[in-house]
């Protein structure tokens, strides 16, 4: 069994920061890429970054050079360094992660629970 477990959202004023972080952990063989989306209300679920194995990063065109995105491959974990935070950053942020459980050869998308980012005055 495979789980994700996100921290660090919260209610963040305009201008703000917020590190989220989320934790892979169980019977895990290898992992390709992990990362980050949102969703806002009403809106679909959406890519705001991804690291994958051998450090290539992407990101949204609306995060570049306000998020920075990255990984301590030891830990399986992966963050997500928000700064200059805005009110349409506000959504709920999940955590994915893209991976081999033990056992089986083929790769699987996992995802968390999702952690609230409210950005308001």
């Amino acid at each position: 069994q495979v789980q994700l477990v996100e921290s660090g959202g919260g209610l963040v004023q305009p201008g703000g920061s917020l590190r989220l972080a989320c934790v892979a952990s169980g019977s895990i063989y290898s992992i390709n890429a992990m990362g980050w989306y949102q969703q806002a209300p009403g809106k679909q679920r959406e890519l705001v970054a991804t690291v994958i194995s051998g450090g290539y990063t992407n990101y949204a065109d609306s995060v570049k050079g306000r998020f920075t995105v990255s990984r301590d491959y030891a830990a399986n974990t992966v963050y997500l360094q928000m700064n200059s935070l805005k009110a349409e950053d506000t959504a709920v942020y999940y955590c994915y992660a893209d991976l081999i459980p033990v056992g089986i050869s083929t790769r699987y998308e996992y995802w968390g629970q999702g952690t609230q980012v409210t950005v308001s005055s």
